[in-house]
């Protein structure tokens, strides 16, 4: 049929239509769109559709009529049968031009509202097509025109039932694919998190690797330089070893120099002494029994040869020691002047022989003369023996005039000392107040930690007192304090120094007696370099123990017997006066200190000669104890106390006299203590008596106990 031959044709051009070229955008979804939004244009026929239909007027079909409702299932003979009932063919022509130009079949919006409600409800859907007032009616010329209609909107809802299933289908495949990009995506997120990780770890411990290579390195670095310090300071050692050994081979050769220059300087001294002593010889008045014209040829010589030697001498007092060449002229001056002075002597004696009769004239007289001076002598000889006699009868009761005068300069210089620091010792303001504490503290403190632990301590002790004491700044309470802050500060301390330190004697040598020797070393030091304080601490020694002068204070008329007490050395206040053991213990501990500063001396001392307050004194105050009238008690006491310390030392310095002091001690003056001493006073004079006898029979006095050794300056 020639419908079935334009089928083709009009798919042909419902495909060429705007409707079929639909496109498909797969992105709606993401944009958030409708799927149908691109199908929302309205529908027209193409304008193939009035060739179409031209060609369907002219065929012999029967003429249709304007239907009101189309059916999907009308058939053919439905459609004819409905035409012919409406009208001829004519009207038909004429409704064909006015669909010409009739608006377009429905619009999208229309198609998709009869789509949805379709699907919703097919019956509401057919009663919508036939409805004359929801679609306008279209006159078809052919019945197939209206079945190609009804097959192309069949084939359309098809193919959008197929659309929606293929969209769902896509939708599902869509989420799929997103649900597995996503797993893909977090499983490549966690193997790039892994991989950085892993990154990280390699780079860390790459950089952990680098840093310990370099740590290695640095340290192999250090140990080298270190090496290369040590062989540095190997070679430096050595060298400055060889420079010490250098310096002091040359220090040597010097010191060897100088006490060479010195031997010859000595040697020239005693050469111009005996040259001078020579010249002496050579004065014309000292000759007077020579020719003139000799002795001032012998004088003029002998000035020649002093001048040779005096020039010499000059030299060495320009700071130069003399040389071979000058020792060899002063010799050659000395042999000379020896020669002159024998030719002199043999020319004195040939003038001797000459008048030699004048001389026996002159041995007679002056035989005479030496027989009157001998029987002058014999006279003062016998007066004094006399006097000896008179005073062997009976002994002293008070010290010599000299050593009185020497106690009393002593408490003079001390009075003038404290009166000096008046103003420091009673100060007014604050300041001057907290100095005198200070400084007093500074003194009197390191003389209460003297002991015999180490001499290291000793030594410390000593060197504070002797900064204190020379003006310098020493630490005391934590605070720096100086004799220099004050101008009466040395005065002070010199002063308030010494009674400490017989303070001590007076309390801690009377409970321990080997605690004289360490404190009596330290005071001899001090002793020796500041004598002032020496001075000092006699002045305190003697005025609480005049006994240590030795002196016996008498009463004076008028005086109380509490004040004569006190001056005797016995405390006295409020209570009363001290028991005797009591003051026989602290007389002992000062006599012990006075025994041992009088032969102990500073070992570090720098001063040569003797101590300053030697043995010499030690036997002077036993002598003048032994020349005393002995006191009950108190004389037994300090001659024991004194020998048990001093007495060894005294031995070995004078050995034969000292025992025959010890054996008048013994078989003279003992028994005048014993004569004087009471039966409850016994105690000490058997000490004594004991320690006689033993020494006596031993010819020998043992070292006293705390004495302090070489090895305990060691320490």
């Amino acid at each position: 049929m020639p419908a079935e031959n334009l089928r083709w044709a009009t798919l042909e051009a419902l495909k060429n239509s705007p409707k079929a070229k639909i496109s498909f955008d797969p992105y709606w979804s993401e944009r958030g769109e409708h799927i149908l939004t691109g199908c929302k244009e309205t529908f027209s026929l193409s304008s193939h559709s009035g060739i179409i239909l031209e060609r369907l007027g002219s065929l012999p079909l029967q003429t249709s009529s304007f239907l009101g409702s189309i059916s999907g299932n009308s058939s053919p003979e439905e459609i004819s049968a409905s035409v012919s009932s409406t009208g001829s063919i004519p009207d038909l022509n004429a409704k064909q031009a006015a669909l010409s130009t009739a608006p377009p079949l429905r619009t999208e919006s229309d198609q998709a509202v009869s789509d949805n409600t379709k699907d919703e409800d097919p019956e509401a859907g057919v009663s919508e097509v036939s409805s004359p007032a929801s679609l306008p009616t279209i006159s078809l010329l052919s019945p197939k025109a209206m079945e190609t209609a009804g097959l192309i909107i069949k084939f359309e809802d098809e193919q959008r039932e197929k659309a929606k299933v293929a969209l769902k289908l896509r939708l599902e495949m869509q989420e799929k694919l997103v649900a597995a990009v996503a797993n893909s995506e977090s499983e490549q997120l966690k193997r790039f998190e892994e991989f950085m990780e892993l990154k990280q770890r390699q780079e860390y411990q790459s950089m952990r690797d680098m840093m310990d290579r370099e740590t290695k390195e640095s340290i192999g670095r250090q140990e080298k330089l270190k090496e290369e310090q040590r062989h540095r300071m190997k070679i430096l050692n050595l060298r400055l070893r060889e420079a010490e050994q250098q310096r002091l081979r040359e220090a040597e050769l010097e010191r060897q120099r100088q006490a060479e220059g010195r031997e010859r300087l000595r040697n020239l001294n005693t050469i111009q002494e005996e040259i001078l002593q020579l010249n002496q010889l050579l004065e014309p008045s000292s000759k007077t029994d020579l020719p003139s014209a000799s002795l001032s040829s012998y004088s003029m010589r002998g000035n020649q040869l002093c001048s040779q030697v005096s020039e010499v001498v000059r030299k060495t007092a320009e700071g130069e020691f003399p040389s071979m060449e000058d020792m060899t002229v002063a010799e050659r001056a000395l042999h000379e002047m020896r020669a002159l002075i024998r030719l002199m002597q043999e020319e004195v004696a040939k003038a001797q022989e000459k008048k030699k009769k004048d001389q026996e004239e002159e041995e007679q007289r002056r035989k005479q003369v030496e027989l009157q001076v001998q029987q002058e002598a014999q006279k003062k000889a016998a007066q004094s023996a006399k006097e000896k006699v008179k005073e062997r009868k009976g002994l002293q009761n008070s010290a010599e005039d000299s050593t009185l005068k020497w106690y009393k300069e002593l408490q003079e210089s001390a009075a003038r000392c404290a009166q000096s620091f008046e103003q420091l010792n009673s100060p007014k303001d604050t300041q001057t107040k907290k100095l005198k504490l200070e400084l007093q503290k500074a003194a009197s403190i390191p003389v209460s930690q003297i002991s015999s632990n180490s001499g290291s301590q000793l030594q410390e002790i000593f060197d504070k007192i002797d900064k204190l004491l020379s003006g310098r700044a020493v630490m005391s309470g934590g605070k720096s304090v100086s004799t220099s802050q004050h101008p009466q500060g040395l005065n002070f301390v010199s002063y308030k120094l010494a009674e400490k330190f017989v303070k001590q004697g007076e309390e801690e040598v009377a409970s321990h007696h080997e605690a004289a020797f360490p404190i009596a070393v330290v005071a001899s030091g001090v002793w020796e370099l500041h004598p002032q304080v020496g001075g000092f601490i006699l002045a305190h020694l003697h005025k609480k123990c005049p006994y240590s002068v030795p002196h016996y204070p008498p009463m004076k008329e008028g005086m109380p017997v509490e004040e004569y007490q006190r001056i005797l050395g016995y405390r006295v206040d409020d209570s009363g006066v001290e028991g005797q053991d009591s003051f026989l213990k602290r007389m002992s501990g000062m006599i012990r200190l006075y025994a041992a500063i009088i032969q102990l001396r500073w070992p570090y001392g720098s001063k040569q000669g003797c101590a300053p307050h030697g043995l010499n004194h030690g036997w002077r105050w036993l002598a003048q104890m032994l020349n005393m009238e002995p006191l009950a008690d108190i004389t037994a006491t300090l001659l024991f106390d004194f020998l048990e310390v001093c007495g060894n030392a005294l031995m070995k310095q004078y050995q034969v006299q000292f025992w025959k002091l010890i054996l008048l001690l013994k078989e003279e003056y003992f028994p005048r203590i014993e004569a004087v001493t009471t039966t409850g006073q016994m105690g000490s004079v058997i000490r004594l008596k004991q320690f006689l006898e033993t020494s006596l029979q031993s010819r020998q006095i043992s070292p006293p106990k705390g004495q302090l050794s070489s090895m305990f300056w060691r320490s």
